[in-house]
Parts: structure tokens; sequence; C-alpha cells
């Protein structure tokens, strides 16, 4: 299997630290509003290779950090007048609730930065400790020019980079010198004990605190969207190969590409913010799900009503095929000659750097070369293919045991058809268009 990485720009064999054991560590959402399908695709994403990776025999501890204090949780708490703490625990929930619905169940432990307090602290003293960090009137910063190879994940350097999430600070020794701990400047703000007086952890110290802790000072597997490369991951890496005095941090890179809609990024400006649980008031989550993993995790995706309806047609025939197989899987151990290309194709594409698009293609490659064969293949062929795609089930974390919605969708589009042709034939033009705006709206292409 090759995978992908964002540090060496090149794909390599995967490789473990600890023989099958994968450490896997994904950024979280920060909890103070409701997740969006940006967050979807992403989680989507990391679960499906978790369900692959385990698919494949290794033994997969995922976690992902819960950003639960942050300058964004304050500034809402402030809005609302709820606090802080209640703020980020009511979002914090709905977000798990989302992930279930999007069958994103795989990750091993949430870890929220405020129950990880002592580990954080302890490694920004070991920073200090070690010449890498300094203490200001305001708070504890990174002295990024400490650090030789500062940009080697963005491929920036310090003249080049941009603060972040931090207020410029006079008493920073380097403008790009970026925060490990924020002294309180306010009443009203959530404030924990340390050294260097009350305060809160700046944004990046959460994670590789949480991950030393559980995974020690080097892993296999760190993910996350394209936006976090920098300044986020950077200051990761920067700060965890410093205090520890280990290279590489993480031994692959992994990175979700952008999610567009209608071809334009998405922001509440342009009113086409879309939360995972307003999209699921339209969509089935399987039809989301299946749409996301339709292109390739690195790949920028483009939302849109269209593409959505194309994704449900799309999932209703690998159902309908799958309804047609009607067989009872008692054995799956029989190698079915009609099945071996396309299982293989499935199987080596997701070996290819998780290559979803491709093995959604073997599927319907199968369905094209078997669907006007069914009825003459063996029972043991039907099982074996119903065996295959009850993995590929799995795998995706997209249910094909579903009857399908468009069961009989297409002898019922040739009825429609045929009314719309007696329609026009006696020039009743203005109810043949109806009909035909109709079903464009639903995403049939009609064309006379």
């Amino acid at each position: 299997m090759e995978i992908y990485s964002t540090l060496t720009r090149s794909k390599e064999d995967f490789k473990t630290i600890n023989n099958n054991r994968v450490n896997l560590f994904v950024c979280g959402p920060t909890v103070y509003d409701d997740a969006h399908i940006g967050h979807g695709r992403t989680y989507i994403s990391f679960d499906t290779i978790k369900r692959y990776l385990e698919f494949k025999g290794y033994a997969v501890f995922y976690i992902q950090n819960i950003t639960d204090v942050d300058d964004k949780i304050i500034n809402r708490s402030k809005e609302s007048g709820i606090p802080a703490q209640q703020l980020a625990r009511k979002f914090e929930k709905r977000y798990q609730e989302d992930m279930e619905k999007l069958n994103v169940t795989n990750v091993s432990l949430f870890a929220r930065a405020t129950d990880h307090m002592p580990e954080i602290i302890n490694q920004i003293q070991r920073l200090i400790d070690k010449g890498f960090a300094y203490e200001t009137d305001d708070g504890v910063y990174f002295e990024v020019d400490k650090f030789e190879e500062f940009g080697k994940l963005s491929n920036r350097n310090t003249q080049d980079a941009e603060s972040h999430r931090d207020i410029a600070q006079t008493t920073k020794k380097n403008p790009q010198d970026f925060a490990l701990w924020k002294k309180r400047i306010g009443v009203d703000e959530p404030v924990w004990q340390s050294p260097w007086g009350d305060g809160r952890p700046g944004w990046h110290i959460e994670d590789t605190a949480i991950t030393e802790y559980y995974f020690g000072a080097q892993y296999d597997v760190h993910g996350g969207g394209l936006d976090l490369i920098f300044p986020h991951h950077e200051a990761e890496i920067t700060q965890m190969e410093a205090v520890s005095g280990k290279s590489p941090m993480v031994k692959y890179w992994l990175h979700t590409g952008f999610l567009n809609v209608n071809g334009e990024k998405m922001s509440k400006s342009l009113h086409n913010f879309i939360t995972i649980r307003e999209l699921l008031e339209t969509y089935e989550a399987d039809t989301f799900r299946f749409f996301v993993l339709s292109t390739h995790y690195r790949s920028p995706i483009d939302f849109s009503k269209d593409s959505l309806h194309q994704s449900e047609r799309s999932l209703d025939r690998i159902r309908k095929y799958y309804d047609q197989l009607d067989v009872e899987v008692e054995d799956d151990s029989f190698e079915s000659d009609v099945l071996s290309k396309h299982k293989l194709e499935f199987f080596n594409s997701m070996d290819d750097d998780f290559n979803t698009p491709k093995a959604i293609a073997a599927l319907f490659g199968l369905m094209n070369d078997t669907k006007n064969d069914l009825d003459s293949l063996s029972d043991e062929d039907k099982m074996a293919i119903k065996a295959f795609l009850n993995d590929a089930s799995h795998i995706l974390g997209v249910n094909f045991n579903v009857p399908s919605v468009g069961a009989g969708s297409d002898d019922l589009l040739d009825l429609i058809g045929d009314v719309r042709s007696k329609l026009r034939a006696n020039k009743q033009y203005d109810l043949s268009d109806e009909i035909r705006d109709n079903l464009q709206s639903l995403g049939f292409e009609i064309n006379d």
C-alpha cells in the first residue's frame, strides 16, 4: 500500500512504526458552532481511511482532539451570554451527533484540550527549559528563529510566514513567534493556573501535548484539512521536534482538499454556508458520504444540488443491483471468475492512496459486466459478489443493503416519457414542459 505524504510530496510505501499498529491523529473541531459540510468531507475521508486500514489487518488507535478553549469560543460566549465551557459542551455534543448521522463512528478517543492542561503546561515548560520558548508580559511564545527546519511542511520560511490567530504583540521577539500560553486579559474568560500566571493555552500546543501523551514523540499518521498545513501543522512539528529532539514527528501527513459550493469558497458572507444539520434535512446521510468518496480525498470537491442528485442516483443503482442478488451469504470463501478482476481493481485502488473514486468505479464495472446475466449466475457467484459488496459497503461506510429508492425507476421514467410523448403529440406543450421541468429539478436530464 502507498500513501501520499504532504511532507515529502510523494507517495510512499506504508510502513508503520510498531508492526501492524497505526497511531492516527486528526485535528478535530473548535466547538463554538455547528459543524459544516467541509468538516463532514474531512471526517468522512479519515473515517474511511481508518476502516480500510482495519480491514487490512492493522490495529488503529484514532484520536481526534476537541478544541474547547479558544478565542472563537470566548467571543461567541460573550455574544450569546452563555458561559464558554457550557457553550463548548453544547456544540461538542451536537458535533458528535452530526458525525454519528454521517456514520463517522471510528474515532477511538475524543481528547478535549481542557482535559489535558497538565500535559500542555509540562510541554511549554520543557520548551522554555530547552531555550525554544520565552515569557513576556502577555504570554509565552515559541521562538521560531531557534528552529532551523521551520517551514518544511508548507515550504515557507519565516520571512514568508504570516502571524495567525494571535494578536500581534510588541513584546514578541519576532512577529512570527506563536503563542504557547496566553495570560489573562479579561475577567470573563476561562483561565487555568500556570507557572506564568493565570491564562489559557495557544491553539497549536494542545495537539502536540495530547499526541505526546498518548502516542509519544513520534507516530504514524496525522491528518486534517488542507487549510491547516500552515501555520497549525507547521507549528505542531516545530514544537514537538524541538521539545523531543526526534524527527520526524509524523511519518505521513495526510490532508483533505477544499470543499467549495457551486464553485465558490463556502462562507457566511456569500450565503452558501451549509451545516451538516441543514444538509441532512434534505439529503440522506449516505448520499452525502457517497458524494464525498466519489472524489479523491486530496482533490478539491464542488458541492452542488446537481452533484448530490447524481450521487443519489449512483448509490441507488448499487442498491438496486445489490437487491437483485437474491441470495444469503452463507459461504464467502468461493472465488468467482466473474468477480475477480473488479475485486482486484477495488483493492488496488484503495491501496493506491485510498483512491475511493477508482474503487467505486470498480463497483460499477462489476455491475455493468454482470447486470444482464444475473439470472444465469450460479448461487456461488452471487454469494461471492454479495460478500464483496458487503466488504465494500463496510469500508466506504455506506449501506448498500437498503431498499432502492429508485426500484423500478427506469420503468417509471419510460412511462413518464410515453405520457410526455402523447401530450406533445396532442400539442399539450405546457403540461409536457411542466413535467420536464419538475424532472429536471429532481436531477434528471431530459432531452426532447
